[in-house]
């Protein structure tokens, strides 16, 4: 039975085309002092002082700040040259000065929710109305509240209208604006709620009891979980809940477990004084209480503070509780390139980099109010978090997003590449002298390539074993080595598992249509109990390989230095020198 299911196998793997894996290296660590970092954050700062020189940007303040997960990188602040006289505001824009976030405040939200489905007071699978039992019993809407759980909500596929007390069209000119420019028939406002937008001047934020009265009349856009579609209610329902199973109000465990456990000090659901803020020329949106709103966009607070949730986020994404990978994708949205997460909007594109088309995931999450607009961005594969908050007109958002995050995109992976070299690439020996086994390893921009491979005096590149790892017969291809992000000592985090994978070449001109589908299949067949091509990789202190396991051939490959060294010499005078 064994070669049967062997070469079913290798035909699964062989039907498909996988070019270049999402992760060719592990993420890289930042040097504030790395020309390669240093340049690129040198332009932007460059190119953002000229972009805001135009005087169409005179209203026009801004915050960029960039971190690792260890630490931040670097910020850039400019202050509008056009200021609201009758209301002074933070006289010079920085790293503290507070902004409305508008809806980067769900991505608070679900995380408070995952911590409370890990202390296990609630389950995101439970129906919210286990939780919220005013929406059970009779109600004069349809929405099937049994089947909308806690995780849908969270991932927009709850299917429930978007707004509770916001963006009526009613609000957005004046009749004759609305019924002759616009082609809708007169209304009134008799009969509608009278809270947020509804009342004059924002003054009556909305209640949890006007939420629950709306959302009982309401009819769903989707069935639960047939399709996504934003919806800023969710979220508001997610803070009743997060209210309910810890017994106080919302904004108090959001301060409690989140701001103030990440030195968070800034930020606040409260009016901050106006010297703190960035307050735009009118209109904004600075003054309004979003009452029970706020879990879906209630927040102030800056840059500095952001950048501490990143980092959290960042280092926490996969252990906050076992339910989830936090960014991880849960549906698709309108196209190829954009998901949904929870609360994530996700975007990824094989456009970023200028010599590759491996697909880089932005994970993000906007927010926009009036004369506010915001976004926080997460790049796992290249361990980075981006900060942009804008007040004034948004005409410049566009231009900064793009300069900052394909730019800082471009300028890590140029980084993780010169970092494979250093650390990785090199001719490597069998530590066994009676055996004739080596490889040879490049970095580029595919990633840690392997250029020749010897096994036992087999040239492995030539070998029909490699096409059980999936070596195509009819274009070209390349073997690489991919990092697992997992050690051979977790405890003690040495020696990195790494496996050898196939990827096809790109070719060029038109290809056929189901080329483009790829099913990931890292782990490839087993030799003797062992997977045939896991590796394992060990560092010294100084970051270099000085070893590397090709466990499934039993193999031990020796780096060796162009001084003549081995790199295992270089390990031990490292310890030596201890």
């Amino acid at each position: 039975m064994l070669l049967p299911l062997f070469g079913v196998a290798f035909v699964g793997l062989a039907a498909a085309t996988c070019y270049e894996p999402s992760y060719a290296h592990p993420p890289p660590a930042y040097d504030a002092d790395h020309p390669i970092l240093k340049d690129a954050l040198t332009h932007l700062h460059d190119v953002l002082t000229i972009a805001l020189g135009d005087p169409q940007y005179n209203s026009t303040s801004i915050s960029v700040e960039v971190t690792s997960s260890k630490e931040s990188l670097w910020e850039f602040h400019h202050t509008a040259r056009a200021r609201n006289a009758s209301r002074p505001d933070i006289p010079h824009v920085n790293g503290s000065a507070l902004y409305r976030i508008a809806s980067i405040t769900k991505a608070f939200t679900v995380l408070g929710l995952l911590q409370q489905h890990a202390a296990g007071n609630l389950s995101l699978d439970d129906s919210v109305e286990k939780y919220l039992t005013e929406l059970k019993g009779p109600q004069n809407g349809t929405l099937p509240w049994k089947d909308i759980t806690l995780r849908s909500l969270a991932s927009q596929l709850s299917g429930i209208p978007r707004e509770l007390a916001q963006s009526d069209m009613i609000h957005a000119g004046n009749m004759d604006q609305i019924t002759g420019e616009w082609g809708l028939p007169p209304v009134s406002t008799e009969g509608l709620m009278t809270c947020d937008e509804y009342s004059e001047n924002y003054h009556n934020p909305c209640t949890a009891s006007d939420l629950i009265r709306s959302v009982k009349a309401d009819h769903p856009t989707f069935a639960p979980n047939q399709q996504s579609t934003y919806s800023n209610i969710a979220f508001e329902l997610l803070g009743l809940v997060i209210a309910t199973v810890t017994n106080q109000t919302y904004e108090s465990y959001i301060d409690e477990a989140i701001f103030k456990p990440l030195d968070m000090g800034r930020s606040t659901f409260s009016n901050p004084p106006d010297s703190e803020g960035v307050i735009p020329l009118w209109p904004h949106y600075y003054d309004v209480d979003e009452g029970v709103q706020n879990p879906t966009g209630g927040i102030f607070t800056s840059s500095n503070d952001l950048s501490k949730f990143l980092r959290h986020v960042l280092t926490r994404y996969n252990g906050i509780t076992h339910a989830l990978n936090w960014m991880h994708p849960v549906s698709p949205s309108k196209d190829l390139h954009s998901f949904y997460g929870m609360p994530w909007e996700i975007f990824q594109s094989d456009r970023v980099l200028t010599d590759s088309q491996r697909a880089i995931r932005f994970i993000t999450k906007g927010g926009g109010l009036p004369s506010y607009t915001s976004q926080i961005i997460l790049i796992p594969q290249y361990d980075l978090g981006i900060t942009l908050l804008l007040a004034g007109p948004a005409d410049f958002f566009g231009t900064l997003l793009e300069t900052v995050s394909i730019g800082l995109a471009r300028a890590a992976e140029q980084i993780a590449i010169s970092t494979l070299e250093e650390s990785y690439a090199g001719r490597y020996i069998a530590a066994d002298p009676r055996l004739n086994s080596s490889m040879i390893l490049k970095a580029d921009h595919r990633g840690l390539i392997v250029e020749e491979f010897i096994s036992n005096s087999t040239n492995m590149l030539q070998s029909s074993l490699l096409r059980a790892l999936g070596r195509p017969d009819d274009k070209p291809w390349y073997l690489l080595l991919i990092p697992t992000l997992l050690y051979r000592d977790e405890e003690n985090q040495k020696g990195e598992l790494w496996r050898l994978q196939i990827a096809s070449e790109r070719p060029e001109g038109e290809t056929d249509v189901w080329d483009d589908f790829c099913v990931n299949d890292v782990e490839g067949p087993w030799y003797a109990g062992i997977p045939i091509n896991q590796a394992v990789i060990w560092k010294g202190r100084s970051g270099l390989a000085y070893d590397i396991d090709l466990e499934g051939f039993r193999a031990s490959l020796v780096r060796i230095f162009a001084h003549g060294h081995s790199a295992s010499h270089v390990e031990e005078t490292e310890q030596m020198e201890l």
